[in-house]
């Protein structure tokens, strides 16, 4: 790939078969002309964000490469989003996936569309936790390492999940 950037997403669920959902998920973003999936963290189990009354959450997230442009990258996973089944009719509500762009090389923006970095994710330690068990040197462009970041929340209710893996396609 030429002119690529990094990426780094953040896939949860917590609808029906979520790990398969996820794992379907991550095999479709690497078949996705001009995306390289390199890394996947561990699977963690973390309660609902912003609407509490739902079941837990899996969630991981996906280090990669990318030649495409941020809005590219945006119409390749909701076009997986659709293909897996998501329907988007409650904010926050659940769902059986959902892949949110954290971080798109060093992309900072806030339109009608996309906003980078997500501007939501230096305090969701669903997104820094695993984040961080792919990249023990992550950093969060405009709010710095992710250590730290997570160093500041509560993320006891955010458990590794054993013997359940996302296999890099």
């Amino acid at each position: 790939m030429s002119s690529t950037v990094p990426f780094v997403l953040s896939l949860g669920g917590n609808v029906g078969d979520v790990a398969a959902a996820l794992a379907r998920a991550v095999a479709l973003l690497g078949a996705v002309p001009g995306v390289r999936v390199r890394r996947v963290s561990a699977v963690y189990r973390t309660p609902a964000w912003g609407r509490t009354d739902q079941p837990d959450f899996l969630n991981i997230v996906v280090l990669g490469q990318t030649t495409l442009s941020p809005e590219e990258l945006l119409d390749s996973t909701q076009a997986i989003e659709n293909e897996l089944g998501r329907v988007r009719h409650e904010h926050w509500g659940p769902r059986v996936i959902d892949i949110d762009l954290v971080v798109v090389g060093d992309q900072v923006r806030e339109d009608a569309r996309l906003s980078l970095p997500h501007p939501f994710a230096h305090e969701r330690a669903f997104v820094l936790v695993p984040w961080l068990d792919a990249d023990p040197g992550a950093q969060l462009p405009g709010h710095g390492p992710v250590r730290a970041l997570l160093g500041a929340l509560d993320a006891s209710g955010v458990v590794r999940v054993d013997g359940l893996t996302i296999a890099v396609p």
